[in-house]
């Protein structure tokens, strides 16, 4: 079976500051790092210093867009202090892109706050989403014409539960429920405040947010029905009924299903997560309600043998082609990630990217499945 893709469809993958840069010590993550509550990222790939070889990478395996993430820490160390050289940094990382040919996605914020921020409450603060404006809005404003795409929030309703929640995650509260809403409710002010700034300062820039929605199905069994309905509009539905009017597209990080009233066992990841294709199916077809383009911004498996990864992309790649046809906007597909990187409270023992890192020495390896899929990105055809 042949799958041809629509022309100027974008093929790349992702990154994200703080998991493969390296040498961010002012954030939260760090300082929950140096109390021994999560792992310490360190020189993580020194992608901060090494972006040009990673480009040459991507370049190389035939991607025509990347995703990355700017450090919120980097830019604005104390409150209210932006640091131009840090800015001009990601102007250079832009410009690098640029000149492979490969589209910048930029993310404004993947999770971690600067330490002042943190420190102050972060995003349970009441004036959180004038930090978050003020901070994006000035981003934008600089970085202006080497970027078209930009994300506000990464996974709005993941960063919420881990930190309000589980407790995994800064600032680790565990079953906060009415802390979560609260958070939750300053989120989607964040991100609608954002939008209006940025497009205040940078009209013509298409901003998105980067929403985790999980895929929810049941069995035919009534109650499981209601289950899988309820929990659809509280996961996936009820962040971005808020934020859609504010969305110029639609973001879509696609990892998970739950199925009630399963029993059936499916292959795994490396993590222990399902391996589900159609979910990403479910979930784009979840999002034609809103009426706006979609891009798979994140989609991968934690896969350290390299043994599901090339069949995960194809066949996922196969439900995504579905969608289209079905009438979904589907613009991309960004694979997370480019690069083996820091899997937050995992440490670095999940191994998701194209690219395999060798920590010690920083060598880049490139892994079989890559090539597989540097071929769909050339051709703009999966071959199942």
């Amino acid at each position: 079976m042949k799958l041809t893709f629509p022309d100027g469809f974008y093929w790349g993958a992702a990154t994200a500051s703080y998991q493969v840069e390296g040498g961010i010590e002012n954030n939260d993550w760090a300082e929950a790092a140096r109390q021994g509550k999560v792992p310490v990222a360190g020189e993580s790939s020194d992608h901060y210093r090494r972006y040009e070889k990673d480009f040459d990478i991507a370049k190389s395996l035939g991607h025509n867009a990347h995703r990355i993430s700017i450090e919120w820490a980097r830019i604005e160390p104390h409150e209210g202090e932006f640091n131009t050289r840090e800015i001009e940094h990601y102007r250079d990382v832009l410009r690098a892109l640029r000149k492979r040919n490969i589209e910048p996605f930029v993310t404004l914020w993947h999770f971690t706050l600067p330490l002042w921020l943190s420190e102050k409450g972060g995003a349970e603060h009441p004036d959180f989403p004038e930090y978050f404006a003020r901070y994006s809005s000035y981003v934008v404003k600089e970085l202006n014409g080497g970027c078209r795409h930009f994300s506000t929030i990464n996974e709005p309703t993941g960063f919420s539960s881990n930190g309000w929640l589980r407790g995994q995650w800064p600032p680790f509260k565990r079953w906060r429920f009415f802390q979560f809403l609260s958070v939750s409710k300053n989120l989607t002010r964040a991100h609608n405040l954002a939008y209006q700034r940025i497009k205040h300062v940078s009209p013509s820039s298409i901003v998105s947010i980067v929403k985790d929605n999980i895929y929810f199905h049941s069995n035919r069994n009534p109650l499981n029905i209601v289950f899988a309905t309820y929990m659809n509009w509280f996961w996936n539905r009820r962040f971005l009924n808020k934020v859609h009017r504010h969305c110029d597209w639609i973001g879509l990080n696609y990892y998970f299903h739950k199925k009630f009233g399963e029993t059936k066992k499916y292959p795994k990841s490396d993590f222990g997560w399902d391996i589900y294709p159609p979910g990403i199916y479910g979930t784009l077809l979840e999002l034609k309600r809103y009426g706006k383009p979609v891009i798979i911004s994140e989609s991968g498996i934690a896969d350290a043998r390299d043994a599901y990864r090339a069949e995960f992309i194809k066949n996922h790649l196969k439900w995504c082609h579905r969608a289209i046809e079905e009438g979904v906007d589907l613009r991309g597909y960004l694979y997370w990630s480019l690069l083996d990187n820091f899997e937050w409270a995992m440490g670095y023992d999940m191994r998701f990217g194209l690219v395999a890192i060798d920590y010690d020495t920083k060598e880049r390896t490139v892994r079989p499945s890559a090539q597989v899929y540097k071929k769909i990105c050339e051709t703009n055809v999966v071959q199942l």
